[in-house]
């Protein structure tokens, strides 16, 4: 690839992103909707979760305080590492614009829909990070195991959740070339998400057998993995066989998006959308 071509892959990513944030602005009711889901059950779940440990001393070994942190920091882990490909992919497909994005240069999963992606989770923080700030001043939560260690630790693990949130949600959401229940099949997805990423409670308080399951599942790659690590609540050993596991993890979704993509893009040109 030429310098050339670089400059001219640079110009037009900077154009997407110029686009999509102009894009996402526009629909504050819709940033404001997901923001309320991304607030409300983090905050319904600390409280609940809390208040029984403070009642009982502890659940299972865990204080008050750390499922306060624990829920204040996968508040922020989730905006990082969701997915909203669905809302933007489909639509495109059962509609047939996404004819047009066929036709470009550029692939249209590494352009329309990842950057719309980056540029709602841009937007999303720039009104989170404030709300977090005022949460964290009320509540006041010790986070003194946090240190920049394991914040700068956190990171490749929050790149490499999103991608495998990405890639699962791209090749969810192909199934739109079959069928027109991909929301169907999206819901089912974000159940099974719920349960064995840590979002409903930490994994360490569900049964065994679900524990043993999310050990080898992507979905505790995406939530409950960054969140023990920022915590400082995982051996060294966990942790690399963690960052293992979602490199591999990564590479199979990312491998699985193509096929099904590839499938789902010559039906979808065989029936003249």
């Amino acid at each position: 690839m030429t310098a050339l071509t670089l400059g001219a892959m640079a110009r037009i990513y900077r154009r997407f992103w110029q686009v999509n944030w102009a894009e996402q602005w526009q629909y504050r009711a819709n940033l404001l909707m997901y923001l309320l889901y991304w607030i409300v059950s983090p905050v319904v779940y600390l409280s609940i979760w809390s208040a029984v440990a403070r009642a009982q001393g502890n659940v299972q070994g865990l204080t008050a305080n750390d499922f306060v942190t624990y829920y204040l920091a996968l508040l922020v882990v989730d905006v990082l590492t969701s997915d909203i490909t669905i809302h933007i992919l489909a639509y495109k497909i059962q509609d047939g614009t996404l004819s047009g994005d066929l036709i470009r240069p550029v692939h249209p999963i590494l352009t329309g829909t990842m950057v719309n992606n980056l540029a709602f989770k841009a937007l999303t923080l720039v009104v989170l990070v404030p709300v977090w700030l005022v949460l964290v001043l009320l509540i006041r939560p010790d986070f003194s195991a946090v240190t920049w260690q394991s914040v700068l630790l956190t990171l490749p693990a929050v790149a490499l959740g999103y991608g495998i949130s990405f890639f699962l949600g791209a090749t969810l959401t192909c199934v739109a070339f079959w069928t027109t229940r991909v929301y169907a099949v999206n819901e089912m997805f974000y159940s099974l998400g719920v349960l064995f990423s840590g979002q409903f409670v930490p994994l360490e308080l569900m049964p065994r057998a679900i524990q043993q399951a999310a050990q080898f599942l992507p979905f505790q790659l995406t939530r409950y993995f960054p969140v023990q690590l920022v915590l400082n609540r995982l051996p060294p050993e966990a942790t690399w066989r963690n960052y293992a596991l979602a490199v591999v993890w990564l590479v199979v979704c990312a491998g699985l998006f193509l096929l099904v993509w590839r499938a789902g893009v010559k039906r979808f040109s065989a029936v003249g959308a």
